[in-house]
């Protein structure tokens, strides 16, 4: 049984209306599945304007490949159509994307009539974003962040901090010094990556019993455009 559906899957792309019918509701089902797969596996959070693209996607897909068939003229006449078209918008996450392109493969191999291959593929991709997703696969156990501190001109700057530094296991680097308050007062900048078990308030204490209390902080990433 398994043979015959593999086997007969990429010739059975006459347009009929029960082959369309079935295009239709297998291409929905195996939008429905990614879609999910996609919610369960963002724990960030996600639009619900992008899951439902992503059950109908498929869909418009297949029934554009079914449409077109192996007839050359539909084909060129389609490609005429969609090139008046422009979109623009700005670059998603690439998780986002790949999700876009796993869509558009299922839509396209249920537009073919390859009905088991697009279940199987389907099946196969969603479980290997479980996998990677439950075991935490590309997750950074660092934090890169801007430590800007403001010391007195009496501190050695080269060094103020490196005590601190090395006693919560913290690499750094100095990115920039300015003076203030009339030359009474340096301003560093560091880019520092920080362990995401180490204790950022405990951190942040050590440096202002250095620094005399005055102005730190701390942001997410370590971008100087602002300094």
């Amino acid at each position: 049984m398994l043979d015959n559906l593999f086997s007969a899957a990429l010739t059975s792309t006459e347009l009929t209306f029960t082959n369309a019918i079935l295009t239709i509701l297998t291409a929905i089902a195996l939008g429905a599945i990614i879609s999910l797969t996609y919610m369960k596996t963002s724990p960030t959070g996600y639009s619900q304007s992008f899951t439902l693209t992503m059950v109908l996607l498929p869909v418009i897909v297949a029934i554009i490949i079914l449409l077109i068939g192996s007839n050359v003229a539909r084909a060129f006449s389609l490609a005429g159509a969609f090139s008046i078209i422009r979109f623009r918008s700005a670059p998603g996450d690439p998780k986002d994307i790949t999700f876009v392109l796993f869509t558009m493969a299922s839509g396209l191999a249920c537009g073919v009539g390859a009905f088991g291959y697009a279940a199987l593929f389907t099946i196969i991709l969603c479980i290997i974003m479980f996998i990677l997703n439950r075991t935490g696969f590309g997750v950074r156990t660092t934090m890169q962040k801007t430590l800007k501190v403001t010391i007195p001109e009496n501190l050695g700057y080269e060094e103020a901090f490196a005590e601190v530094f090395a006693k919560f296991n913290v690499a750094y680097e100095l990115k920039k010094i300015r003076t203030t308050e009339l030359g009474s007062l340096y301003e560093l900048v560091y880019a520092v990556t920080i362990d995401e078990h180490t204790s950022q308030k405990e951190l942040l204490d050590a440096i202002r019993c250095r620094n005399g209390n005055l102005d730190l902080s701390l942001t997410m990433s370590p971008t100087l455009t602002e300094y």
